[in-house]
Parts: C-alpha cells; structure tokens; sequence
C-alpha cells in the first residue's frame, strides 16, 4: 500500500477549522465582540485583543499563577482556559478591580503592606487573594500559603503577601 496516497485519503476528508471565530467575552463589565481563533487563550485573548496586560504572561503552562484571572468571581489560569468556552461568563483582571477611582480593597492592602518588589506577579497575586477569599475555603495560616502557592513570586515577597490575604480574610475583601 502506497502510504502517500493513504495519507492524501485521510487529510481530504478532515474538515478544514475555521482560523476564527465570533467570539463575546465580557470583560471587566464590558462585553466585546471578537474574532479569535479557537485555540485562543483567555490570557492572548486579555493581552493581544483587548490590550489589556495587566494580566501577565508567565510560564504560559499554569504554573506560576501571573496570569491569574477571576471568572465568575473564581480564579483561573488564563493561560490554560480557552477564550471560546467562555461566553456568558465575567472576566474580571486587575484593571476591572478599582471603582469609582478608588483601588479595591486588596489592591490597597499590597500597598500598604509593601506586598511586592519588581510587581510581576502582583497583579495575578491579587486576583488570586480576592478569588481565595470567594472560595470560603482559607480558615487558618496553613490554608492561606496551601491555596496561594499556585502563585510564585520570584523576589520572595511571601511573607507581605500573606499579611495582605489574613487581612482580606478578616475583612472579607471578595468581590
């Protein structure tokens, strides 16, 4: 059998993906109609189409947390999370946080508790903070570094990090 001729056969029959699609994401309370290839990240799709790059690419593999978003008041990776499974849902990133020009609670917190050096991983670190807080799952210390180390900060700002997420806690500083 004549591989080359099989292997003709088989891709001619494949249907041909679309290279984008109509996409509505809302992002921050406000919807916007893209057009974005189906293997589009939430992160790409943040940074690239909606200039938004608060969000900060990372690892790019879910593993150091600086892409951290809120869907639905829940924290992801978004750069794991496809951008076309996510219509209907609410986005939110750390420019979404601040209202009415006054910083979110947590936000403020990373401040006024010098929670941060170089500021890369900051703004996945508070999302990650304020999607803790929605769990309802952090009660003691132990809970706080357990549920946060999905977000690495490389200059070592752990200890002020977790000062700001004991007190989001007491303060219930959730979205």
């Amino acid at each position: 059998m004549n591989t080359e001729n099989s292997f003709q056969a088989t891709t001619a029959v494949r249907p041909k993906l679309p290279e984008t699609r109509p996409v509505t994401l809302r992002v921050n309370g406000t919807t916007h109609q893209l057009q974005l290839a189906p293997w589009t990240s939430v992160l790409d799709a943040l940074r690239e189409h909606l200039q938004l790059t608060g969000t900060k690419k990372g690892c790019d593999h879910g593993q150091c947390g600086a892409c951290t978003v809120l869907l639905d008041g829940k924290r992801i990776n978004s750069c794991l999370t496809l951008a076309v499974m996510q219509e209907n849902k609410e986005i939110t990133t750390v420019e979404g946080l601040a209202k009415e020009g006054e910083l979110h609670p947590v936000q403020q917190a990373f401040i006024d508790h010098d929670a941060f050096q170089c500021g890369y991983c900051t703004p996945g670190q508070i999302c990650s903070v304020i999607g803790m807080v929605n769990e309802g799952k952090a009660k003691t210390l132990d809970d706080i570094r357990d549920l946060m180390s999905g977000n690495i900060c490389r200059c070592g700002a752990y200890v002020n990090i977790v000062k700001v997420a004991q007190e989001a806690l007491e303060k219930n500083t959730g979205l």
